[in-house]
Parts: C-alpha cells; structure tokens; sequence
C-alpha cells in the first residue's frame, strides 16, 4: 500500500469521526434546547430549585462526613464556587453575543444584549455589600476563653456554645476582620453561595431557554455557537449539582434558605418586574425573547 493511498485512508476516517462528532452535537443541543424551552420547564424550573433548596438539607442524614464534598478545600469548590459569577458572566455573555449577532447581524445591537448580565452583576454587587454591611451591624465578634479557669477570673461571662465560654471582643468589628484575627463570629447570615448559585441557574435557564425558537427561525447556527450552548447547560448543571452538595454537607438553615430566597427575588425582579420590561431604549433592549423580534425586524429590513 503506497503513501498516498494510507492518507487517503486517514483522511477519510478523520472526516467520517468529524461528522459523526457533529451529528451528536446537533442532536443532543437540539434535544437539550427543546428541553429548556418547554413551558413547562420555563414556567416551573424556578419553582423545583425553589424546592430543592427548601429541603435539601434533609439530604444531610444520608450523606457521609467522610465524602470528598464534605470539604470546602475541595478543587470545585475552590475553583467555581469562589467564582461563580464570573464563569456565569464569560459562558453566558459568550453565548448572547454569538446568538444575538446571529439573529441580528448587528455588533452594537449585540453588546446592548449584555445590558441584561450588567444588570444583573450590578444588583449582585449591591446585594452582596448590603448584606455585609447588615451581617456587620447584627452580629458580634467572640473569643475563646483558653482554659475554664478563666471563666472564674472574668465576670463578664456572657454565654456558652459547643467550643466552650466566649467572651465579648470588640463589638465595632466586622466579620472579615474578625475571622482573620482567628476569632468566632456569631450573628445573623445570609448564605451568599446559595445566593449567586441560584441567580446563575435561573439567569442560564432564562438565556439559554430562546436558543431553540432562534434556531427555528432558520438561522444559520455554526458548531461554535452550539458549544458555547452546551457549556452554559453543563455549567448550570455544575451550579446545581454545587447547591446540593452544599446543602447536603453544609446544612445552614434558615441561612440557605434566605439566600436561595433573594436569588429567586433578584432573577424576578430583574427579568419579569425591572430591567428587562422596560422600554427597550439604547441601553435595554427588554427580555430574551426580543431576539426574536430583532430577527422580524431585520427580515423586514431586508425586505423594504
């Protein structure tokens, strides 16, 4: 067998391998995309995390403390949950830029989609530092008193807990500063991991559910824009498979519960009753559906 002849082999075998990669990955994006755009997926996936966050703490009695997960210095801990918002903002604003320039074939009209994750990572920002400031001026920084004897030599023995007496610090001192000293914290909390983590799920279900009416429409979708899909639907995967984990291991009630709480309210409020139903002007340009309008538009554009 000559030269040319094993390369033409090879070459036929590298296309057939090509074709058989993109063929699972129009399929399975296809199905996945019908998924998220079921109405009944779109109208009650808000509804099953809302439920998941409710009881999966129960989850705790069945979970072994001896679990890889049961360590917050695991690597996907350390890795997305610290930046959660990030891998959201970068995955997701990948994959509206590529579907909104796709429908629209406009660049400018495609950064104005953005407004929506911008939106969003402003009220995040707002949130997290409100919280803050109201975890600061509720709660009280604690040390430990090192032997019992010291609880005898001090008058000012104010309660006890599972590590033993504590004694009062300084009442002016925040949280972060407190638990850098090595001190203990105790207050009122929000649980700002299941926070994030449940505004990202919803935010992904919400963008990535228009991907299957734009490809109806008879755009053309290239195989980079349906990757980008599928990692956004990998990723709020990753972020709900995080939630259990952390309500299974690190049960914290009703601090969980708050914070899944006002995720659900921020992702409303955002999508349903503020940004997204203003008038859509140079900035907001409304909901995702509005890709599908922009689509009628330019066809009639087009047309005149």
């Amino acid at each position: 067998m000559d030269l040319c002849r094993l390369k033409e082999i090879f070459y036929r075998i590298q296309n057939s391998v090509h074709q058989l990669l993109l063929w699972v990955l129009v399929r399975f994006t296809d199905l996945t995309a019908g998924l998220l755009a079921h109405f009944l997926f779109r109208r009650h996936f808000h509804f099953l995390l809302s439920v998941l966050v409710m009881f999966g703490p129960v989850l705790s009695l069945w979970v072994s403390k001896y679990s890889i997960f049961g360590n917050k210095n695991h690597y996907l801990y350390r890795l997305f949950l610290h930046s959660c918002w990030g891998w959201s903002c970068i995955l997701c604003g990948s994959f509206i830029f590529l579907l909104s320039y796709c429908i629209s074939n406009s660049f400018i009209h495609s950064v104005r989609h953005l407004s929506r994750l911008a939106a969003a990572g402003t009220l995040w920002t707002l949130c997290r530092r409100l919280l803050s400031f109201l975890v600061d001026a509720s709660g009280s920084c604690f040390e430990p008193l090192q032997s019992p004897t010291d609880v005898h030599r001090n008058p000012r023995e104010l309660l006890d807990s599972d590590t033993g007496p504590l004694l009062l610090l300084r009442e002016k001192q925040g949280k972060a500063a407190c638990l850098k000293a090595g001190l203990q914290w105790q207050g009122c909390e929000v649980s700002d991991d299941i926070l994030i983590l449940s505004l990202c799920c919803l935010i992904l279900a919400e963008e990535t559910g228009v991907f299957r009416p734009c490809v109806d429409l008879g755009k053309p979708v290239g195989t980079p824009l349906r990757i980008l899909f599928l990692l956004c639907v990998l990723l709020m995967s990753l972020w709900i498979f995080l939630i259990v984990c952390l309500l299974a291991h690190f049960p914290l009630f009703p601090s969980q519960l708050v914070g899944g709480a006002l995720g659900y309210l921020g992702w409303k409020g955002l999508y349903y009753k503020g940004w997204c139903v203003l008038k859509p002007g140079w900035c907001c340009v409304g909901r995702t559906t509005a890709l599908i309008s922009d689509n009628t538009c330019n066809t009639a554009s087009n047309g005149t």
